[in-house]
């Protein structure tokens, strides 16, 4: 390709931009990054996702809107789906060890994958990002050439790493094949012959694995980009794990609602790393949340970023209209989820299995703060064990709405 022998885009406000937004930490440092995007070399660089769940989220966006930003300047992306380390399994901020997949249940997870990243990166065009699958390398190494890659790295190197550290003091087990997964992982930057890796701050310590053994193999400087994560009021990251992200799988009308349903402490830090608002934009939308302004209309902002950047404009506005239809006239929205159900079935299991609520625990919280309501007849539900008799239309917590329909 042509484009492929031209010099990136030099700019250095936008390469400021690209450093200080999102960015927890360089290595090894902001500066010589900063040194080598304005120096009008090409990068490769890349960011990396295990294929554990059927679908994208949020906190996967973050790193890859950064990644957009330096496709945008010229640099050379690439996409690596971990379908191999899925199988070993990450131990990043895991207290007990991850249930392994299989190679069936790796490639059914994947599947949406490329289509959803494509909202973000462009595939094709004059400076396509690739797609890469670490497989292709990694299950071509032999026990000796897996051997010779441990001999790099200190059994003392992974036992400073926190969670290990962690489940030794509680007494919990680590087993060897997670002290190899940083390894796998840190290989992917030398089959690759990276440049720079992204990827969220749980992954440093992974990421500095490559760092080192690309110091040590080819003898090559890689830096590392350490992006925040998005953390809820409780501090725990925004992620499926936790069962309170935003997935790329979710209807417009889904995603509005969560987004509408998320603390007002998240509004700001949402902007910063889920959207592609300006500076400006943001630091606006600050202001006018310290002078005391309704955060409800700067939320209603950024649902309507994320359900247009992800969805289109035209979904975004038809999904605040609704929202201002629901609520500005106490109206049931049009076209909200619906649920068949058998008389006599239990309420917190249905919410439960079909997603309206992470756990029975959070039915029971918002039970027991009367935030779930019938409104076909106007009833609080409060209780733990409550049964479906008859049709119902719920309101969950502020922004959640569903119809039941007896069978």
């Amino acid at each position: 390709m042509k484009f492929l022998n031209q010099k990136p885009i030099v700019d250095e406000e936008k390469v400021s931009e690209f450093i200080t937004r999102g960015v927890e930490a360089v290595f090894p440092s902001k500066e010589e990054f900063k040194k080598s995007l304005m120096s009008g070399k090409r990068l490769r660089i890349y960011l990396g996702i295990d294929p554990t769940g059927p679908t994208l989220h949020l906190g996967h966006m973050i790193p890859m809107l950064k990644l957009r930003a330096l496709q945008n300047l010229g640099h050379e992306i690439i996409l690596l789906i971990g379908d191999f380390t899925a199988m070993i399994g990450d131990p990043s901020d895991k207290s007990a060890t991850r249930k392994k997949l299989s190679r069936k249940e790796v490639l059914t997870n994947l599947r949406l994958y490329k289509k959803q990243a494509s909202k973000i990166l462009s595939f094709n065009g004059k400076n396509p990002a690739k797609l890469k699958f670490n497989s292709k390398w990694l299950s071509k190494m032999s026990f000796t050439d897996v051997l010779e890659l441990a001999s790099l790295m200190t059994v003392d190197q992974m036992r400073k790493r926190d969670m290990f550290k962690k489940r030794e003091e509680e007494g919990k087990p680590t087993y060897l094949h997670e002290f190899l997964y940083p390894l796998m992982q840190g290989y992917d930057s030398v089959a690759m012959d990276i440049d720079v890796e992204v990827g969220g701050n749980d992954q440093t310590f992974n990421m500095l694995a490559g760092r080192d053994l690309m110091s040590v193999i080819k003898k090559k400087n890689k830096f590392v980009v350490a992006t925040k994560l998005l953390i809820d009021s409780s501090g725990k990251k925004m992620g499926k794990t936790e069962g309170n992200m935003v997935s790329l799988s979710d209807t417009p009308r889904d995603m509005f609602g969560k987004v509408m349903s998320w603390p007002d402490s998240l509004i700001v830090p949402a902007f910063e790393l889920c959207t592609t608002a300006t500076q400006k934009e943001i630091d606006s939308i600050k202001t006018a949340l310290e002078r005391g302004d309704n955060p409800r209309d700067a939320k209603i902002e950024l649902a309507v970023a994320l359900v247009s950047l992800y969805h289109g404009p035209e979904e975004a506005i038809a999904e605040k209209e609704a929202f201002f239809k629901a609520f500005s006239k106490k109206e049931m929205p049009t076209n909200v989820l619906e649920i068949a159900v058998d008389v006599g079935a239990t309420l917190s299991n249905i919410l439960k299995l079909n997603g309206v609520v992470a756990s029975k625990t959070e039915f029971q919280r918002l039970a027991d703060a009367g935030a779930i309501t019938d409104l076909k007849t106007n009833k609080k539900i409060d209780r733990f064990n409550e049964k479906v008799e008859h049709d119902m239309d719920l309101k969950v917590g502020k922004h959640r709405f569903i119809k039941l329909k007896v069978k």
